[in-house]
């Protein structure tokens, strides 16, 4: 039976409507304000009709919080008629009929069991978030209500989403409103007095956090109730929490790393007044007892991919105006509230109207992986909002079959499943898999634990001395790490396990047998969703501020270590949990390095990187990262980077997290990036030739090469003339007076007359500068080049055209006087630069290709005296202006009153008399 406080909820007045649509068409959209209930009352209807009820929510701390609300409803505690999975934490019993899991649980559990046995009802909370497994969720289910089970019922419910979108998606469901009688929320316009930066990548003006802080002061002060305040991420959360020192509030900081049992006393209210500080978490499913005022910073964060380098990071954007309608409503929850916006009411009108959907702008490698598994590789038969970019799909595709998780098609190996499983990004579960192999498996898990969820900043940017920080740590981190070591250790044979069922069944039947449901469900199943963002499947991702996705590129071409193992990692015995020792004499902290720099270049291998400069190093992929200033790493030689973001004005990226590995290690982890050969560049202005080992970007050894292949040389000269232009040949006054003709001539008549632009030039360069090209070995060769000769080749010899260049634009006119006179080409309009009295009784101005010249009239000195195209006009219009200013300047030339008539002549009129 539920409390009279449940069925009071606005929200009932939709449950016949919604009911209706179910059983109608077997999915709805249910649009409820925020306060309504439909996270809470909702499931319990479906239940109470005989439906077994899974509700699906983003978050952890939601899935918690919506379990407790149920319950508490219905009288009980959690774990009866009403349960909760996620990662880390079940409470479910036999009597459970709504159980709230996490949408990453959900993904585990379609890709083990399509068709969700005992399941009636599947309820996706929230779904305005657009986060990637929440997105894939929908549509597997779909896909399963398509073929398995078209009686499945499918409710996709939010405040604020696109309703008309999931619809459509849903096959034109039915959309149900509730109507909300949430207390009214004033909203206030608080901009900061003074311009703010606008955030750039993780970076939040300190002035624009200050100005949060004050107004969270003014607000205490000037209304009752406790203050909810959204901001980005945690290290924002953190500087604010200290800004408000001293204030007649407990100051309490939520966010998707903050404990429990620190979140669940958030959610349990308090005597005394609070501020709550958080992050997007506290945005939808969940009540804040006691709130009446929001101040809402006008931030969020969202994963961006770069995926030219292989980097990922965490991105601060303008929330959108979706978010801010959510944010708005925790003030309303329970009385008449307040909401400080800190921007303009201006601004307000330009932020998006939703946030930007995972698919666009995530790693999808992980997402590639589930689909691959579910038995879609191309990811062209799900039902999606948004389809995935083919940029972003194909960098994924190419990630997974390096590892050896997908094959030469698309589909899924059995090592694939084996992968998906463990519960992290394929990276690591790479990492995990292989690296269990050499150092154990307790220690693989312990490292990719860390890798997994990003120790603190404090923790320093020593992987290794993190790992230790963690292992005697009492903090919240250490504990979460502690369980999640335990989670994946155990991963690893229920993983294994189900992994043989696929290979067994791929041997037996084709790659298209080795599906989801292979295999018997792993050790933990329920602790933790596939991936499938750049979350990398620890929940939450994006509330951190100091955490970044874990990112990379492809591992060895088999996906696998080498044969045999390596010697540091062979050294000691059972499994490896001696690792080290052998080689270090016994020294547990150079063990520690050893070990993670091993695995998290299995993690990672495009990012081992050499030092190039102190503290500057340069990556395989070609990025190259810089280590904070005082870092204790900044002595090696080699090092396996875990986490790096770079600016999008930044030239380098920031190594935030690494560990120190020799070149063996990197060679090994990176095997796939091996190579030696010839590589003849252009170089500081000329060619030079070497013999280079790589690994990747990185030059392992090089050796000058005094014969390089001709066919490289020619590269390179091509790559010179690219780089520093047409100017390294030789081009005499004939050679660049050519080239302006033939420009002339194709400007006017086009093809067959080639085009003689320096990007022409240069796309054609292979053709026209043949054979001299061939025989350049060196810059000093270029400059020898005759560009002149060489252009002579692009003419059009094979139609009988370039007999006629001559005729079509001639080097030379000549003139009434006799004389030859050169055209200019250069500009836009043919030039004819000729003294004035060589043109008497020329009424018709000269043509080239039938283009009048521009003639520039020049006085009998040379200097200019007229510019015409009709030479006719100006006999009859300006020569008078002309005559009578240069005549008495002249007086020995001749300046007939008739020059239409007149006798042309070079010379003066002493000399025509004789």
């Amino acid at each position: 039976m539920i409390r009279p406080e449940g069925l009071g909820l606005p929200v009932r007045s939709a449950l016949p409507a919604l009911q209706a649509a179910l059983e109608g068409h077997g999915a709805a959209v249910l649009c409820a304000p925020p306060g309504t209930g439909k996270t809470t009352l909702v499931p319990l209807a479906l239940a109470e009709r005989g439906a077994r009820v899974v509700v699906a929510e983003p978050r952890r701390i939601a899935a918690r919080a919506a379990a407790r609300r149920m319950a508490w409803l219905l009288g009980e505690r959690v774990g009866g008629r009403v349960g909760f999975t996620v990662r880390g934490e079940r409470a479910v019993g036999r009597q459970t009929v709504v159980e709230v899991v996490t949408t990453g649980v959900l993904l585990q559990r379609l890709q083990r069991d399509q068709e969700l046995p005992g399941v009636d009802a599947v309820m996706l909370d929230e779904c305005h978030e657009r986060h990637l497994d929440a997105d894939t969720v929908a549509a597997f289910l779909l896909d399963v209500r398509a073929a398995l089970r078209p009686e499945l019922k499918l409710v996709a419910a939010s405040a604020t989403t696109d309703a008309a979108g999931w619809s459509r998606l849903l096959g034109d469901a039915p959309v149900v409103a509730a109507e909300g009688v949430a207390h009214p929320v004033e909203v206030m316009w608080a901009p900061p007095a003074r311009p703010v930066r606008p955030p750039h990548g993780m970076r939040v003006d300190p002035a624009l956090l200050a100005h949060v802080a004050s107004v969270v002061r003014g607000a205490l002060a000037a209304h009752t109730g406790d203050v909810l305040c959204f901001l980005p991420g945690v290290g924002e959360i953190a500087r604010v929490a200290g800004l408000l020192a001293g204030v007649d509030a407990e100051v309490l900081q939520v966010h998707g790393r903050a404990p429990a049992a620190v979140q669940d006393a958030v959610l349990a209210g308090g005597p005394a007044r609070r501020v709550v500080l958080a992050t997007s978490v506290a945005e939808s499913s969940l009540t804040v007892p006691g709130v009446r005022i929001v101040v809402d910073s006008g931030l969020a964060r969202e994963p961006r991919t770069d995926h030219a380098r292989g980097l990922s990071a965490l991105t601060t954007v303008r929330a959108s105006q979706a978010a801010a309608r959510q944010r708005a409503g925790r003030a309303g929850r329970e009385a008449p509230g307040v909401v400080y916006r800190c921007w303009s009411e201006a601004e307000d009108a330009r932020l998006p109207r939703f946030p930007s959907p995972e698919i666009k702008v995530a790693d999808l490698a992980a997402f590639a992986l589930q689909a691959a598994c579910w038995g879609d590789p191309a990811a062209t038969g799900l039902a999606l909002l948004d389809p995935p970019p083919a940029g972003a799909l194909a960098a994924a595709r190419s990630v997974l079959t390096a590892i050896g998780a997908v094959d030469g098609t698309g589909r899924a190996t059995g090592r694939g499943v084996r992968m998906s499983r463990l519960g992290v990004h394929p990276r690591l579960a790479r990492a995990l898999l292989d690296g269990s192999d050499e150092v154990g498996a307790r220690r693989a898990a312990e490292v990719v634990a860390l890798l997994s969820e990003e120790p603190p900043r404090e923790y320093g940017d020593d992987l290794a001395a993190a790992w230790r920080t963690a292992r005697r740590g009492t903090d919240a981190y250490g504990a979460r790490w502690r369980a999640e070591v335990r989670r994946l250790e155990s991963s690893l044979t229920g993983a294994a396990v189900g992994a043989a069922g696929a290979d067994e069944r791929t041997a037996a039947h084709g790659p298209e047998a080795a599906g989801p449901t292979a295999g018997p469900p792993r050790a933990g199943d329920d602790s933790g969703p596939v991936g499938g963002t750049a979350r990398h499947a620890t929940g939450d991702r994006r509330d951190r501020a100091d955490a970044r996705p874990a990112e990379g590129g492809p591992a060895d071409a088999d996906g696998r270590t080498a044969p045999g193992g390596h010697a540091a990692f062979r050294a000691g015995n059972a499994g490896g949990r001696t690792v080290g020792q052998a080689v270090v004499g016994g020294g547990r902290h150079a063990a520690d390095d050893i070990v993670a720099g091993f695995v998290t270049a299995l993690a990672f291998p495009e990012r081992v990187a050499r030092q190039r400069g102190e503290g500057a190093y340069l990556m395989a992929s070609g990025t190259g990262g810089e280590l904070g200033d005082g870092s204790r790493l900044g002595s090696a030689e080699w090092l396996a980077v875990a986490v790096a973001d770079r600016a999008a004005t930044a030239a380098s990226a920031r190594v935030r997290l690494a560990a120190v590995i020799d070149r063996d290690t990197a060679c090994r982890a990176a095997s796939h990036l091996l190579g030696r050969g010839e590589e003849v560049h252009w170089e500081d202005g000329d060619v030079v030739a070497r013999d280079v080992e790589r690994l990747g970007a990185v030059e392992l050894s090089v050796r000058q090469l005094k014969e390089p292949g001709p066919a490289l040389v020619r590269e390179a000269l091509l790559e010179g003339l690219r780089r520093e232009g047409l100017g390294l040949l030789r081009w005499t006054r004939e050679a660049q007076g050519l080239r302006e003709r033939l420009a002339f001539v194709h400007g006017v008549l086009g093809d067959p007359w080639p085009e003689v632009s320096d990007g022409a030039l240069l796309d054609r360069a292979g053709e026209w500068l043949e054979p001299e090209l061939s025989r350049a070995r060196r810059r000093a060769d270029l400059a020898r080049i005759q560009a002149g000769q060489a252009l002579q080749r692009l003419l059009p010899w094979a139609t009988g055209d370039a007999a006629r260049l001559d005729e079509l634009a001639p080097e030379r006119i000549e003139v009434p006087s006799g004389s030859r006179i050169r055209v200019e080409y250069g500009g836009g309009q043919p030039v004819l630069a000729v003294k004035l009295q060589e043109l008497f009784g020329l009424s018709r101005t000269p043509e080239v290709a039938g283009v009048p010249v521009l003639v520039h009239l020049l006085s009998p000195a040379g200097r200019p005296a007229a510019v015409t195209a009709d030479l006719a006009s100006f006999w009859r219009e300006g020569y008078r202006a002309v005559r009578a200013e240069l005549r008495g300047r002249y007086p020995k030339h001749p300046w007939p009153e008739d020059p239409s008539t007149a006798q042309p002549t070079r010379h003066t009129t002493a000399r025509l008399n004789r």
